[in-house]
């Protein structure tokens, strides 16, 4: 396959945000063991504000940054994911364990696949269906392997099922900030959710956390709600809100292993039948071709861009490569190539 297919190299990014998501959360439950739940929220967050603040001082923006007009929904996102889903998640684990929160992650997929359908119009063909079927079944099989030795409680996994509800919410939200600078989003993000999270710490009269507690929410914080989320948006540029939430269900799998490593349980069989069934969902999403005879209107707009991709022939004086961006023109279009849902891409099949 090209090493520029946008398939391979959106899934690729996508599976580098689910393995730095999904080894913090076991780390999140031990840590926050003896910490509010609000308070692991607004560590986690603040956590992965620090990280885009940080990283932004060692790079150049290149692409559009945020604008105000971004700012009803990025402060949405922020209330939706940055505030509202790691609460439910850490007050969640505290109640259903490291390896059975882990493997409920999978839900995120699901909803996030059936919503980017209903919203943006992205097509689920055969393979991505039975893709989303085999990750969600290795789930499944790592579900009944854990059900039956681990204590865990119906309050703990609803409100873990709910996380994963309100972060699919949270992606379809954020799909349309995966053409703003992903340091921009990851801070706004953050920086509110950190906020908002904090304020409702204090409310609730939650105690202060240990100085060791502090440093490990933060750091799983930096890893994976700071740099997950950056690879997360650079994936849903290239590949959309389905196909990367789909892929995302990688994380669950990653979490309980480094469960079972961390004394949870040993790993059984039905770990053997997760992986091979979790392997074969990313095989079949790396290895998608799509491509047929398709229309574009004539638009303009400004969003992060490549020369190199066949929809962007314009001229630079003195010549620009590499990823930028820029208000441009295209005109109406017709042609056939291999494409993903992309920015471009949003047709009806």
């Amino acid at each position: 396959m090209s090493p520029r297919s946008p398939i391979a190299t959106g899934v690729l990014y996508a599976t580098i945000a689910a393995l730095a998501f999904g080894v913090t959360t076991p780390l999140v439950a031990r840590a926050g063991r003896d910490v509010g739940a609000f308070t692991t929220a607004a560590l986690l967050y603040g956590g992965a504000a620090a990280t885009a603040l940080l990283l932004r001082l060692f790079s150049k923006a290149t692409v559009a940054r945020l604008r105000r007009a971004d700012v009803p929904r990025v402060v949405a996102v922020a209330l939706v994911g940055g505030a509202i889903a790691p609460t439910l998640l850490a007050w969640g684990l505290q109640r259903a364990g490291a390896t059975i929160g882990a493997l409920l992650l999978n839900l995120e997929a699901v909803f996030t696949v059936l919503l980017a359908r209903a919203f943006f119009r992205e097509p689920i063909g055969h393979r991505v269906a039975i893709a989303v079927a085999a990750m969600v079944a290795g789930g499944v099989a790592l579900t009944l392997e854990a059900a039956s030795w681990a204590s865990w409680g119906a309050v703990g996994v609803a409100a873990v099922a709910a996380a994963t509800l309100a972060w699919a919410a949270d992606n379809t939200l954020t799909r349309p900030l995966a053409e703003r600078d992903p340091l921009d989003v990851v801070a706004a993000k953050g920086g509110l959710g950190c906020v908002f999270t904090t304020f409702a710490a204090l409310v609730a009269g939650e105690p202060r956390p240990s100085v060791a507690a502090v440093a490990a929410l933060v750091a799983c914080g930096a890893t994976g709600y700071g740099l997950s989320l950056r690879f997360y948006l650079l994936a849903q540029r290239r590949v959309g809100a389905g196909r990367t939430g789909s892929v995302f269900a990688l994380a669950p799998f990653v979490g309980a292993a480094l469960a079972f490593l961390l004394g949870d349980r040993a790993a059984g069989p039905w770990t053997a039948v997760a992986a091979t069934l979790f392997g074969a969902g990313v095989w079949l999403h790396v290895s998608e071709r799509h491509g047929h005879r398709h229309r574009h209107e004539a638009i303009d707009h400004d969003h992060a861009h490549r020369h190199d991709d066949g929809h962007h022939a314009h001229t630079h004086d003195p010549p620009v490569t590499g990823e930028h961006s820029h208000p441009h023109h295209h005109d109406e279009a017709e042609h056939d190539h291999e494409h993903a849902p992309d920015i471009h891409h949003g047709h009806r099949h």
